[in-house]
């Protein structure tokens, strides 16, 4: 590793120049007037991926952005990484708000800044600069790697999987490495093992054809805002939890090892209750806060409408009302199979004298790595050299389809590698990626090619 290390010191300059040229392409995924920016990224990704050493490097066309193949092949009998990143990135409005200019490069307080510096070009960079300096070095990586870099991560990746079903053997691999996120703090370094899934539906009550005069036919007449209401409250209990039959059917309770690594995460629940200025937390009894935003479903109303919007008050019965849901999932859950439960407690419970019917619109699967599997237990061994400190294992409260979508269609166990930090403002002006971690990232993953080399996977 010494001779690995001397490398990345020695070309530590020419890392950060190239690192500021892929910065400075506005591949903005979401708007089309970046549309040959877009190809231009991809033939960047490739050619740097080509100078690495990589092989059977291509830009394959889809019905979107190109997606970026590599592979280099040549170590028997060793197992196979395939590395997942993106190089869209967001679009950088409101540019008034930046400090420097979001897509040309300019390094600060050990910081560079730029639109994707973090997500995800600078921690995708690590992973090409690694499979440089093996190959420049020794002429040859440890491991299998295989490279499926995507540009359309930014607007939710809607070709990735039906390109994923198509090349199921060109991908096959035994782990699928993403570095596309934050570590826990600075300077402790974390691993992401599970992301809870999602699942949406809206919800519409009807009651008479028309809004009614309040002084004629109020308590007369179904009101669909109560009736609304009503329903609403009944899909939680009073301890927090949610009602609706099923709902948990399957999920295992928390380890002790589980619970131990969420109570070392650096959340103090008074303190988030203070800045965002509540009396008090909610939430399902039994958990901590960390325990009920990662680790546990959830079922949240995200909107309310009926009746009279404007300014002041008009007294009529409404006939219409509607609400949102948004339910976070873990596994086992199944977005359909929550959907139907969920459907089925609102017609169970719909009030006397109204109609209510149900639109179901969105749906992502749950991805849990086990904490004990080996590919996780060498990545936390890669960090633990690399920072000096071994990695708290988190999972996120969040939803990335996608990487389901990886461990199912490739049967491979996914790891969550990320070298970020919390406020590097990704998706925001100014967002930024510190070089401390670029370079900690640069020999974190190359300890980890070596511990997966003598994993034993398949």
């Amino acid at each position: 590793m010494d001779a690995i290390l001397s490398y990345f010191k020695e070309h530590e300059s020419r890392f950060l120049e190239e690192l500021k040229q892929y910065l400075r392409i506005p591949s903005v995924s979401a708007l089309s007037a970046h549309q040959s920016d877009m190809h231009a990224c991809a033939k960047w990704t490739a050619d740097s991926l080509r100078a690495a050493g990589m092989e059977n490097v291509e830009v394959i066309e889809t019905a979107g952005h190109p997606i970026v193949y590599a592979d280099w092949l040549h170590a028997e009998g060793k197992p196979t990484i395939l590395v997942y990143g993106h190089y869209d990135v967001q679009p950088a409005e409101p540019l008034d708000l930046w400090k420097s200019e979001p897509f040309e490069p300019e390094i600060r307080d050990g910081k560079i800044y730029a639109r994707g510096a973090t997500d995800d070009k600078g921690q995708l960079f690590i992973h090409a600069k690694v499979v440089e300096a093996w190959l420049h070095t020794y002429g040859k990586l440890p491991v299998n790697v295989k490279f499926c870099i995507e540009g359309e991560e930014e607007i939710t990746s809607p070709n990735l999987p039906a390109f994923l079903e198509a090349n199921k053997e060109k991908l096959s691999c035994d782990i699928v490495l993403i570095s596309d996120g934050p570590m826990i703090a600075d300077g402790q370094p974390s691993i992401e093992y599970g992301l809870r899934g999602v699942a949406g539906l809206e919800i519409h009550v009807q009651a008479a054809n028309g809004d009614l005069h309040s002084g004629l036919f109020g308590g007369g007449v179904p009101n669909a805002i109560h009736a609304l209401t009503d329903l609403l409250s009944s899909l939680h209990s009073a301890d927090g939890s949610i009602a609706v039959e099923g709902f948990y059917e399957g999920i295992e309770p928390l380890s002790d090892e589980e619970r131990h690594n969420f109570s070392m995460q650096p959340v103090d629940e008074n303190q988030v209750k203070e800045s965002l200025g509540l009396k008090a937390l909610y939430g399902e009894e039994g958990y901590s806060f960390v325990e009920r935003t990662t680790a546990r479903p959830t079922l949240e109303i995200t909107s309310v409408t009926g009746g009279f919007q404007g300014e002041g008050i008009k007294p009529i019965v409404p006939c219409q009302a509607s609400a949102k849901i948004a339910c976070r999932l873990v596994p086992p859950q199944k977005p359909d199979d929550i959907l139907d439960k969920v459907e089925r407690h609102i017609h169970e419970h719909c009030p006397t004298g109204v109609t209510v019917s149900v639109k179901k619109v969105l749906r992502g699967n749950p991805y849990m790595t086990p904490i004990d599997h080996p590919a996780v237990r060498a990545a936390s061994d890669a960090y633990e050299k690399a920072y000096g400190k071994p990695a708290i294992y988190v999972r996120g409260g969040g939803s990335i389809p996608i990487v389901e979508s990886f461990s199912r269609l490739l049967e491979a166990s996914v790891v969550l590698m990320g070298f970020g930090l919390p406020g590097e403002n990704l998706h925001a002006p100014n967002e930024n990626f510190d070089l401390g971690n670029f370079a900690k990232g640069l020999e974190t993953t190359s300890y980890y090619l070596q511990n997966v080399a003598e994993l034993e996977l398949k």
